[in-house]
């Protein structure tokens, strides 16, 4: 008996291009068609010996205290340490350095560690890369026994993990082994699960059920390595193309029973291994007469499923003798086991380029395509590196048999230099690679946790092994196989070609970089999962994510806010309900604040702000509470406009060049009296503006002195206090200044400081405003600026906030850049407002808030050290005097959350209620992602004309002029 899923034998176009490949390129571990182990010559589970000679050090103390290993694990930690140092010397870097006498301490919970147990050359590009991004905190283990998981209480059935030795990886290629007292906590761990690994069974059990984020697990491994299911999985994937394949399986996977059809692979399932002589020759001569094979002269029969991942022996058949695949599949059938198959494969011979027409044939050769794809913020598939292996034609091209080289290389030298047609198969491969991971993470969703292997394993990062073949007269990759490592190590071979020194810099972002990012924010995640923090002030819509990240985080917030009726007073843990609005009382309410925590019992973790009405009070909070924060009187003064510049000014010492050289004239305004002083003080045109405001509310250039006078008098008479505009700092007063007016493009510098230290800063332009007032009206990011300016911009920036002692938080500077240099505009010591914190969340994956929140609990934020953006966002503002009509028209505001949810356009909305007036701040943004700013730039001006946006009195293409 048997099941067809399918009435009808149908196959694709698609043929193998896999001829004698092997699951995995090692011969540890592989099984030969009895499924025996096939041992290593050098003795049954023992690594090779005499592999790597070299000139290091052979005295280094690998064992570890309270862990001794028995011969056989010992032999392979040797082994892999002479790996490492193989790797290291090929790759031009230093020989490790033994550190393990001087045991090295640390803050074990509260530092980010990343931990990879397996071997060095399959991870060496994933730790070099660690090592840059995140120094001293991406740890190699090469034995188990540096390993120990501990029982938590709080989460029963799970363990952390601890790290006792491990080597370190720093910049430069620089490595220590070092032993850990006390141990550190892995926050992220990833270990080899393959055949070729020396301790793949202690891997596995350690790898299973961690309270860490984990990487791989022997549960998800089995599910990738079944290349059955993995094609059955692709198969049903647009745009991703297969082998016909032919499937006899005993008894298939609980993933694969009741499936829908798939076009791409045809599966018979057989109730027993006896008696099935006529089901499989009907079904193999319809499989070799179909014209799915095209010029196919022969076709393959693999044994399928966990057991033979590492098998090397893959029988061939002609084509046109049926009868011996008819008797090698009968043959096979008696080893399967529940959950195996036999796949019978067509083949076909490697392509031959230019394709038919060009004026000559080029050399037949068969090319070979590893691509790595990872996971990014937003559980987002990302291809990261293409790496190609070329051979013979006749003969197969395998992992670890040929040289790594780019994708257009390996097609020059095949005949096809063609730039179109080798974008065109770029496109191709990464459209395919990351609709692989994405189907793997579907996949994955919907897997129990025992499934998984633990609650917090995840796929981060895919091999996925390609074939060129040809359809019709296209050429088309082919996806063999999934793997979880191999490509990884192509990838990471290609890029040690341009490690070693004297030779030629490659600007390529690396392989593992996005993997690295991922585990430093599942790290960040994991370090801020269950803390307690106070936020002082709820803000208003703008800040709507707050709340929503806060619950995906895991955070446990406690506010307190004026309004009892604040939406957030129901999204929190404790809601205390406490005017903050009288600032000139900040010093009395954080007392009164401080002893409402300690009635209540609050175990804080963390304390901080992201409304600037609450900044000052937040840092006299904590100050009384004993939390991390910046200084009091830095705040206070970083908050005062005035007292910011004149501070700055007076910063003329060493070191060069100061930051006076940023500051700009100014004088501070109460009276008449003051303005007529100011007049003489501060050439003009200058611009005027409120000491304590935000959202450019009041501000405006005037250019003599009646129009200082009448804008003064206007500012007094109009913004009084809180009632007339909440939420732009009237509750500190109305008092104003005058400063000077420099010419020059406009920029925002998100800052990360930790400790004193920069730790990531992100530099956004601003189109230009509608003079006399300076209301946002466009941005783009990253900066359009050159690599120079926009390092003056970011020192610049992180200078200030140093000279006004702003040592640790998230910070938003505002800066011009003038003939003269950078010059500043004014501080906001919190995160930046209005769209920022979405943008750079959503192009470097960089989330502002999870960072402000770790250095409120006094944790160095988990981020890498030279984020790159995957894109540009350029956007435009509308404002309810320019856009009324549109933002009331229900149908309207319909297009624009439609086109939002489609990813046509980001929507960011910044206020809530539609009130013209004289002041007024943004009501929402618009904006478009592209590769360059000019494209992003021409998809929002499409757009803009489209709904409205753009106007007469309202130029969209003026704003967006700097962004060409």
């Amino acid at each position: 008996m048997c099941t067809r899923h399918s009435p009808v034998p149908h196959y694709p176009q698609e043929l193998c291009l896999d001829p004698l490949s092997t699951e995995w390129d090692y011969p540890l571990g592989s099984k030969d068609l009895d499924g025996k182990e096939e041992p290593w010559k050098g003795g049954a589970g023992l690594p090779p010996t005499g592999c790597f000679p070299g000139p290091w050090r052979q005295d280094v103390s690998l064992d570890c205290k309270g862990s001794p290993e028995e011969a056989e694990a010992r032999a392979w930690t040797v082994y892999y340490y002479g790996l490492l140092q193989s790797c290291l010397q090929q790759a031009g870097l230093p020989e490790t350095q033994d550190r393990s006498q001087a045991p090295r301490t640390g803050c074990p919970g509260a530092e980010v560690t990343l931990c990879i147990l397996g071997s060095p050359s399959t991870f060496l590009s994933l730790l070099l890369e660690g090592g840059v991004q995140s120094p001293g905190n991406m740890l190699l283990c090469l034995s188990p026994a540096w390993l120990m998981k501990v029982a938590t209480p709080d989460q029963e059935g799970e363990a952390a993990l601890s790290v006792s030795k491990a080597v370190s990886f720093y910049p430069g290629g620089l490595t220590f082994l070092d032993d850990f007292v006390p141990p550190r906590h892995a926050t992220y761990f990833l270990a080899g699960l393959g055949p070729e690994s020396g301790h793949g069974k202690e891997a596995a059990e350690l790898a299973r059920n961690l309270t860490c984020p984990t990487g791989a697990s022997s549960e998800l491994a089995r599910l990738l390595e079944d290349r059955l299911l993995m094609r059955w999985l692709l198969s049903q994937q647009s745009g991703v193309a297969v082998p016909a394949t032919l499937a006899f399986t005993y008894r298939p996977p609980g993933l694969l029973r009741g499936g829908d059809a798939s076009p791409g692979l045809r599966l018979v399932e057989l109730s027993g291994k006896e008696g099935q002589e006529t089901l499989v020759k009907e079904e193999v001569e319809a499989f070799v007469h179909s014209e799915a094979l095209g010029d196919a002269s022969q076709v393959a029969v693999r044994l399928s499923g966990w057991r033979w991942r590492g098998r090397l022996v893959l029988p061939l058949h002609l084509r046109v003798e049926p009868s011996t695949v008819v008797s090698t599949v009968l043959g096979l059938l008696e080893k399967l086991e529940e959950e195996e198959s036999v796949l019978v494969e067509a083949m076909c011979p490697p392509v031959r380029l230019p394709l038919p027409g060009s004026p000559a044939p080029g050399p037949e050769l068969a090319v070979r395509i590893c691509a790595v794809v990872c996971r990014i913020q937003g559980d987002r598939p990302l291809l990261s590196k293409v790496v190609c292996g070329v051979g013979r034609g006749d003969r197969p091209v395998r992992h670890h048999y040929t040289l790594p080289r780019t994708l257009g290389v390996a097609l020059a030298q095949c005949g096809l230099e063609e730039e179109a047609q080798v974008a065109l198969l770029g496109q191709g491969i990464k459209e395919a690679a990351e609709a692989a991971l994405a189907a793997v993470l579907a996949l994955e969703a919907g897997l129990s946790v025992e499934q998984r292997g633990g609650r917090q394993v995840h796929t981060d990062f895919l091999g996925v092994d390609f074939v060129l073949t040809v359809v019709g007269r296209t050429l088309t990759p082919v996806v063999l196989k999934l793997n979880s490592g191999l490509c990884l190590e192509a990838c990471g071979a290609l890029e040690g070609m341009w490690a070693a020194p004297r030779l030629v810099h490659s600007a390529e972002e690396a392989a593992a970089a996005p993997l690295v990012e991922t585990m430093l924010r599942r790290s960040g995640r994991h370090l801020m999962d269950g803390k307690q923090l106070l936020v002082i002030g709820a803000g208003g819509v703008s800040k709507k994510f707050v709340w929503e990240a806060a619950r995906d985080y895991g955070l446990k917030l406690h506010l307190v806010e004026s309004d009892p009726n604040h939406f957030a007073s129901r999204l929190v843990q404790t809601f205390i309900h406490f005017d903050v609005t009288e600032h000139r009382r900040d010093e009395e309410n954080a007392r009164l604040l401080a002893e409402l925590v300690r009635t209540r019992n609050l175990k804080l973790d963390g304390c901080f702000s992201f409304w600037d009405d609450c900044l000052v009070l937040t840092a006299l909070l904590c100050r009384e509470l004993g939390l991390p924060c910046s200084p009091p009187a830095a705040m206070c003064l970083a908050k005062q406009k005035s007292r910011t510049q004149l501070h700055l000014l007076r910063c003329q010492g060493p070191p060069w060049p100061s930051t006076s050289l940023h500051a700009v004239a100014c004088c501070p305004l109460e009276s008449e009296a003051d303005v007529e002083r100011a007049i003489y003080q501060v050439p003009l045109p200058g611009v005027m503006k409120l000491e304590f405001g935000s959202g450019a509310v009041g501000v405006q250039l005037v250019k003599d002195g009646p129009q200082c006078h009448e804008h003064f008098s206007r500012i007094l008479h109009d913004l009084q206090g809180e009632a007339d505009h909440p939420g732009i700092g009237l509750g500190w007063g109305n008092a104003m200044l005058l400063m000077e007016f420099v010419e020059g493009t406009e920029h925002d510098v998100d800052l990360v400081v930790f400790g004193g230290r920069l730790l990531a800063a992100f530099v956004s332009d601003n189109g230009p405003t509608r003079l006399p007032g300076f209301t946002e009206t466009a941005a783009c990011m990253p900066t359009g600026l050159a690599p120079e300016q926009e390092a003056q911009m970011v020192q610049a920036a992180f200078r200030c906030c140093l000279g006004c002692g702003l040592l640790d938080g998230v910070f938003n500077v505002e800066l011009k850049m003038t003939g003269a240099g950078p010059r500043l505009i004014e501080i906001n010591p919190r995160m930046g407002g209005f769209y920022l914190r979405d943008w750079i969340l959503e192009l470097y994956g960089v989330d502002l808030l999870l960072a402000s929140t770790m250095v409120a609990c006094g944790l160095q934020p988990a981020l890498p050290a030279h984020p790159r953006a995957r894109g540009y966002l350029v956007g435009v503002m509308c404002l309810v005097s320019q856009h009324l009509q549109l933002l009331s028209s229900p149908s309207s505001r319909e297009t624009l959350q439609a086109l939002h949810d489609q990813g046509q356009l980001r929507l960011n909305l910044l206020e809530e209620a539609l009130i013209p007036g004289q002041y007024e701040e943004p009501y929402c943004s618009v904006a478009c992602a592209g590769p360059s700013p000019a494209e992003a730039r021409l998809r929002l001006l499409g757009i803009c004309q489209g709904l409205g946006i753009d106007r007469p009195n309202y130029p969209v293409a003026h704003f967006l002029s700097h962004f060409k």
